[in-house]
């Protein structure tokens, strides 16, 4: 895990997309038919893609659909992560705390 903040969408959009083109926020959201507030809150890291805007961000910028609500939902698993971490250290797998699935697997079986 990096000790830096995973990068929001929003800096992606910003720093990959809108400032190498030399597309204003403004502009974007006039070209994909959204409020200005929408894109400047997706920046600001304020607000998270949806499927919505992922659909017409992907159009605009020619990239398969999904790619924006992949960059989100790698942000938020790396948030939850961080956040997680001491908990998750304590949660053991299941094959690991002595029990295996074929016990539970063989009593859905014969419960038929």
């Amino acid at each position: 895990m990096s000790k830096w903040p995973p990068v929001t969408p929003g800096e992606l959009l910003l720093e990959e997309f809108l400032t190498p083109m030399g597309i204003s926020q403004y502009r974007l959201a006039k070209e994909i038919e959204v409020p200005a507030q929408r894109i400047s809150e997706i920046v600001a890291g304020r607000r998270s893609i949806t499927a919505d805007t992922d659909l017409r961000l992907c159009r605009f910028f020619g990239l398969s659909n999904g790619y924006w609500l992949r960059a989100q939902t790698t942000h938020d698993t790396e948030v939850a992560e961080r956040e997680l971490a001491p908990l998750l250290k304590r949660i053991k797998p299941w094959a690991a705390n002595g029990a295996g699935t074929k016990g539970a697997a063989d009593r859905a079986t014969r419960s038929r």
